[in-house]
């Protein structure tokens, strides 16, 4: 070997000085890619900008929440009034699906609520008489626990009705009966007037839905709001009537009443079954 190859082999690196140089820059490249690859956070909640004809229901339904979620997390008062241009978060967390925009573009159908088909076949046999009915009443029972035996026994027994219970249906709030579970009472299958309102004439062509709940103290549940909607579009679809025809008991009643509480949201609710066909 000669003297050239001799230094050259004496200024290479023993393999133990490689492996470190080696080990260094594996070392470096990581730091450096670590540092450009972004770290995975939770996504930021959106916001959407109030247009003109929406409302809570029909927003919160487009994003897969609850109305109660969406007016919570945005302070809403208890009627769920918006304004044209307000700017509403939307809580993340709380969308249904792998994102926001997924929930946002599910069709309409998918996301309104159904009836159970048991309550659905009983509109639909019970024999209606074309111009039978003219309004649908929300009443609320002003006790936080119920059931339709309690509820047609106070009414035959304190209220000495014949028919018992006042109402068309009835609608559970987890205590005494399923939490958003209807219930449909003989006044609707034999189409018997009502016995919810304090006008006689008015009982002849007004049927009641009563949810089981004091909202004078707090409002409906969630589900109740999701099962009274899905009733009244069958029962509008059922008696040929449009969202008009839906009234709370304080809005017709010819006596001056509360009834469903001043916590039920009247405005935002009426105003979401405008869409609804009638």
């Amino acid at each position: 070997m000669n003297v050239l190859g001799s230094a050259a082999l004496n200024r290479s690196p023993s393999l133990t000085q490689f492996v470190r140089w080696a080990s260094r820059r594996a070392a470096f490249g990581l730091a450096v890619w670590g540092i450009l690859v972004p770290i995975a956070v939770p996504a930021a909640d959106e916001s959407y900008l109030v247009k003109r004809g929406d409302t809570v229901f029909g927003i919160a339904r487009s994003y897969g929440i609850s109305s109660a979620v969406l007016a919570e997390r945005n302070g809403l008062s208890h009627n769920y009034h918006l304004y044209l241009g307000q700017r509403l978060i939307i809580p993340r967390g709380q969308v249904r699906g792998s994102s926001a925009s997924q929930a946002k573009r599910a069709p309409e159908a998918e996301v309104r609520p159904r009836l159970p088909s048991s309550i659905q076949r009983a509109i639909d046999r019970a024999p209606v008489r074309q111009g039978r009915w003219q309004y649908i009443v929300i009443h609320h029972s002003g006790v936080d626990t119920g059931t339709v035996k309690a509820m047609d026994h106070y009414h035959r027994e304190v209220r000495h009705m014949e028919n018992g219970l006042a109402y068309d249906f009835v609608i559970g709030n987890g205590s005494g009966m399923g939490d958003g579970e209807i219930a449909v009472g003989p006044r609707w299958t034999k189409q018997l007037d009502g016995g919810h309102l304090a006008s006689e004439a008015q009982n002849k062509v007004a049927l009641g839905i009563c949810l089981v709940g004091n909202f004078d103290d707090h409002l409906p549940s969630t589900r109740q709001l999701q099962s009274l909607r899905a009733l009244i579009e069958a029962l509008m679809l059922r008696c040929h009537l449009t969202s008009s025809a839906v009234k709370t008991h304080q809005q017709i009643n010819i006596v001056h009443t509360r009834c469903p509480g001043a916590k039920f949201p009247a405005a935002g609710f009426l105003a979401s079954l405008k869409a609804s066909p009638g």
